[in-house]
């Protein structure tokens, strides 16, 4: 029986005119959605292609691509990879790029995937459950020092050090740490102090998915192998759902797009921007409204230039 979890598209159609800087007729090049989720995004950008379009998705969540199988297009495909993968993909072959960096709302709201604190289950948290370590069998072998960083690094938690000796006190004690009640109850013993209406355990949380699925490092590959894999004026979008991805994505863009003069050689040829920023967009008020995961959702918007 299929189970109830749904989940909605954030930022749907600013995201998929983002791609096109032609609104006006259907799309022939070639399009990536590197993160299919459910595959909002990727059905909006179906629309918009001519019969000779293509749009290839990618995405590590192995129950992702069964959702893309229920899509019989010819034009479309889909790739059990992660977004930094991207880089197989032929140079200057693609003619818009979709990274949206969020966590569709199935994983957040299947107990068995052990990414939210608001249900008990496994405490799994990989994005790809085929491969790879789980956040439980990490925490059963990882040094104190290790899970701290992690979880400062990863979460700004001011309370890491706190939240990884009680880790560290409750495995010595009782073993390894196999739920997500049993983390979010520790984390909540530990955390003295906390925003109001934020959960204890939240940024403990976010901490262990993005470190455990390597989120930030991929996000550093996929935003490098764009370059390459852009056409002049070749459009990128991306989606953060939080400080550390924006920050990245923001610095990202505002590198590439100003020419890089060499102080050693004043008088040389700078090396020429590869992006113009082209847009930030937040969701609407009403979006917010009637969806409240959107309301952190930043989508940037740059072109690749013309020029390499």
């Amino acid at each position: 029986m299929e189970q109830p979890w749904t989940h909605t598209t954030v930022l749907l159609k600013e995201a998929s005119d983002a791609l096109f800087a032609d609104t006006t007729s259907l799309a022939r090049g070639t399009y990536v959605d590197a993160t299919f989720g459910r595959g909002g995004h990727a059905r909006a950008i179906l629309a918009r292609l001519a019969p000779e379009g293509r749009l290839i998705a990618f995405d590590k969540d192995a129950e992702a691509v069964a959702e893309a199988a229920r899509i019989t297009d010819a034009r479309f495909s889909i790739r059990h990879q992660g977004f930094k993968d991207l880089r197989e993909l032929p140079a200057g072959s693609v003619a818009g790029l979709l990274l949206d960096l969020g966590v569709s709302s199935p994983q957040i709201d299947n107990p068995a995937r052990g990414f939210s604190f608001r249900f008990d289950g496994p405490l799994d948290m990989r994005m790809d459950t085929t491969r790879g370590e789980s956040v439980s069998d990490w925490l059963a072998t990882a040094d104190t020092q290790q899970i701290a960083e992690v979880i400062r690094d990863y979460g700004e938690e001011r309370f890491a050090v706190q939240i990884a000796k009680a880790i560290d006190a409750r495995r010595q004690e009782r073993g390894p740490i196999s739920t997500t009640t049993e983390l979010a109850d520790l984390v909540a013993g530990a955390v003295k102090t906390r925003e109001q209406g934020q959960n204890p355990a939240t940024r403990t949380f976010q901490a262990l998915r993005i470190f455990i699925n390597a989120e930030l490092e991929e996000l550093q590959q996929a935003l490098e192998a764009s370059l390459t894999v852009l056409q002049p004026q070749g459009r990128l979008a991306v989606i953060s759902f939080h400080s550390l991805e924006d920050r990245i994505v923001k610095q990202f863009i505002a590198k590439h797009s100003r020419e890089v003069y060499d102080r050693r050689a004043p008088f040389a040829v700078p090396q020429p921007m590869k992006l113009h920023v082209l847009d930030r967009i937040k969701p609407s008020a009403i979006e917010v409204a009637g969806n409240k995961r959107s309301r952190s959702a930043i989508l940037r918007v740059a072109e690749r230039t013309a020029v390499t």
